[in-house]
């Protein structure tokens, strides 16, 4: 649902009072979370208006760091449309192109800066080329340097293999092998390009639909827009582009509807890339390769052989996967480091120890002892939630981790006589090694700039209960920096504790503001609604406490790592942690491999016991296995045909094998299903699903 603000063009030119019927152009960016550069890019449009009739659209897809706010109170004359939700950049950009009056339709990023002469040079580009459908200049990168993005060729087979194996950055220059980017034309030539780059590109509006007009001060099409291109035109923006790969596919249906795509360098724009999307998360990579599959099975399926399409879909995914392999890589640093702390511990101890003792270490001890010791102590202090975001920095994990490594090779040294000689090598090495690993995690401490920030989430009342509970202390353990409110209560808070938003902003809220805690009320917040929030933040580097009801004063230590009081108490003690999507399937995969492996034996054994029989009903679990395996289904979840099936917030998948496969009711209520998953999200852990399959298992062989 959109809020849409009717304010008048800011810079379009009355005549006689009223607005003119169609002016020269339409300016539409979309907004999401980029406050400073919304205004920069608005302020840049201003100056570029001059001697034309102009009208600005900002649609706002749900901001949380008050780009509604400058927009209406520093920008009167921009046309406003406010998203509750983000509807994506396609979905939000055809808003305003439905009721733009402009002959041209300029789409604009909000990280952008246009010259003075960008808008005039680009409307007097499209007059003197009535073939051309839409155009876009040069783009540069904040240092500089010439954006490749600005004109583009399509993925043809070829192109995408060239461009797939890295081809076109070794020969840029090349006509054959440059092509995708076109880096082998001059950047300073006028050029017919296949697509140009959203973030600026500009449309002729016949392109997209005949019949354009205005009556009553509202634009009529006779032929309304379509997302298909026809005779009439190219259409709007196709909403199945939630964001990327939506201005390739928008060229080429332009083309299609028998129009011209053109590149000018006669002006220029300077983007800063990706700024609203740069902080990173990995939806983000699974929206532009998902783009850029979703554009190729839409237009290149017909026209190349399958093969094709399935090694493009293969290139795509292998290239998302190396984004995936990268981020993942970046979360191997902390445990890569305190292996190689560990292991040249235990290294250069053992030198000592041969140089002060005369006896020869042999490589046994060097090729096994050492790295088995490091990588025992890297895997106890993963397993202690050493390397968790909100516990990085604790000292406490690598204590244990490091004492668990001495147990396990200390065990190992009794039964294998080569290593018994270095006991006392191992011992030495566990204070050492803890205090090493300790000692870095207390420098990664010791640079974070300022203090801890926090938010709370629930009533204004709480909020500022919890500010003076802060206050009355010499060294509170953060800043309360302000509070999420739980529904849509007008106003902005408190001035000791601003409102930073709803429900619905939380996540937004906690990787813009960079909180570093997020503190839920437990009053009028339900157990259930704790959890679904803290889901909401999974995968951020956030700690999420709980303040109980009714608590008056804050008592026990000031440091935030070992914070424990009557008041403030970690959520995950109260409602468990919510288990991660990796744990889940390293638990499922094999289980699941082992399960289609023995399907075909299964299925025989059902076939000669006959369907009312054990291997039958087996046989109906085991036949699901490929689907547990492709991720579309859990090893245990819900029934469809339950009474009560989990809102998506519990992140409950159908199962194989389901929770209330355990609860004594063959068709349990409503009720008791309800408890029954509840008690699971809660609760889930390997040891429970193994159990939940051992006990299912036992009772379809009654």
């Amino acid at each position: 649902m959109a809020n849409v603000s009717s304010t008048p063009s800011q810079t379009a030119t009355p005549v006689n009072g009223e607005a003119p019927d169609v002016i020269d152009l339409s300016v539409v960016i979309v907004n999401y979370n980029v406050r400073e550069f919304l205004e920069q890019a608005l302020r840049s449009v201003e100056r570029a208006a001059a001697g034309l009739e102009v009208e600005v659209f900002v649609v706002d897809n749900n901001s949380v760091d008050g780009s509604v706010e400058l927009v209406r109170e520093a920008f009167p004359g921009v046309r406003l449309i406010v998203n509750e939700r983000n509807v994506g950049f396609s979905k939000a950009n055809n808003q305003a192109i439905r009721t733009a009056r402009g002959r041209y339709l300029l789409i604009l990023n909000p990280d952008t800066i246009v010259q003075e002469d960008t808008l005039s040079t680009l409307v007097r580009f499209m007059e003197a080329h009535p073939q051309a459908g839409a155009v876009g200049c040069k783009i540069l990168n904040p240092d500089g340097t010439f954006a490749l993005e600005s004109r583009r060729a399509f993925p043809t087979p070829r192109t995408a293999f060239f461009r797939m194996l890295g081809l076109s950055r070794l020969f840029p220059r090349s006509r054959y092998f440059g092509r995708y980017n076109l880096t082998y034309l001059p950047v300073d030539e006028v050029a017919e390009v296949d697509a140009l780059s959203g973030s600026c590109m500009l449309v002729r509006r016949d392109a997209l639909y005949r019949g354009f007009g205005i009556a009553d001060g509202e634009p009529t099409i006779r032929n309304p827009p379509s997302e298909v291109p026809d005779a009439t035109g190219a259409g709007l923006l196709d909403e199945s582009f939630f964001m990327y790969g939506e201005d390739l596919d928008w060229c080429y249906r332009i083309q299609q509807a028998g129009w011209k795509i053109f590149y000018t360098p006669e002006t220029q724009i300077i983007h800063y890339k990706g700024e609203s999307t740069k902080k990173g998360e990995l939806r983000y990579v699974r929206l532009f390769y998902g783009a850029m599959l979703r554009f190729a099975e839409k237009h290149l399926e017909e026209r190349y052989s399958r093969l094709f399409i399935w090694m493009l879909r293969l290139g795509v995914l292998a290239r998302a996967s190396l984004s995936v392999l990268a981020q993942a890589l970046r979360r191997l640093v902390a445990p890569l480091l305190d292996f190689v702390v560990v292991f040249a511990v235990v290294a250069l101890l053992g030198m000592v120890r041969s140089a002060q003792t005369g006896v020869t270490f042999t490589a046994l001890f060097y090729g096994m002892v050492a790295p088995a010791y490091a990588l025992c102590t890297v895997v106890a202090v993963a397993a202690a939630g050493g390397y968790r975001h909100r516990r990085r920095h604790r000292v406490g994990p690598a204590w244990i981790g490091a004492g668990l490594g001495l147990l396990m090779i200390s065990a190992v040294s009794f039964f294998v006589r080569d290593i018994a000689f270095s006991r006392a090598v191992v011992l030495v090495s566990f204070p050492v090694g803890a205090a090493l690993m300790s000692a870095f995690r207390l420098l990664r401490r010791t640079r974070r700039s300022g203090p801890r920030r926090a938010l709370l989430v629930g009533h204004a009342a709480e909020a500022l209960r919890l500010h003076g509970m802060l206050a009355g202390r010499p060294q509170p353990p953060f800043q309360l920096v302000g509070y999420v409110a739980t529904d849509d209560e007008a106003g902005e808070g408190p001035p000791q504790v601003p409102r930073l938003g709803t429900l619905r902003h939380l996540r937004d809220l906690v990787r813009l503001r960079r909180i570093d805690d997020v503190v839920f009320a437990a009053d009028g917040l339900s157990n259930q609604t704790l959890f679904r929030l803290m889901q909401q933040l999974r995968g951020l580097p956030v700690q999420s406490r709980i303040l109980a009801e009714g608590r008056e004063h804050i008592i026990g230590k000031a440091s935030i790592d070992d914070l424990s009081t009557p008041s403030l108490i970690e959520a995950e003690e109260t409602l468990g942690a919510p288990r991660s999507r990796m744990a889940r399937r390293a638990f499922e995969a094999p289980l699941a491999l082992l399960g289609l492996l023995l399907h075909p034996f299964v299925a025989l054994a059902a076939r000669l016991a006959g369907p009312a029989s054990f291997w039958s009903r087996l046989a109906g679990r085991t036949r699901q296995m490929p689907a547990v395996l492709a991720g579309r289904r859990a090893l245990v979840g819900y029934h469809e045909d339950d009474a009560f099936r989990p809102p998506p917030e519990w992140d409950l998948q159908p199962g194989v094998f389901a929770v209330t496969d355990m609860l004594p009711a063959a068709r349990p209520s409503r009720e008791e299903a309800s408890q029954g998953y509840w008690f699971y999200v809660r609760n889930q852990s390997a040891f429970l699903d193994w159990t939940i399959v051992v006990r299912t298992l036992r009772a379809l062989n009654r």
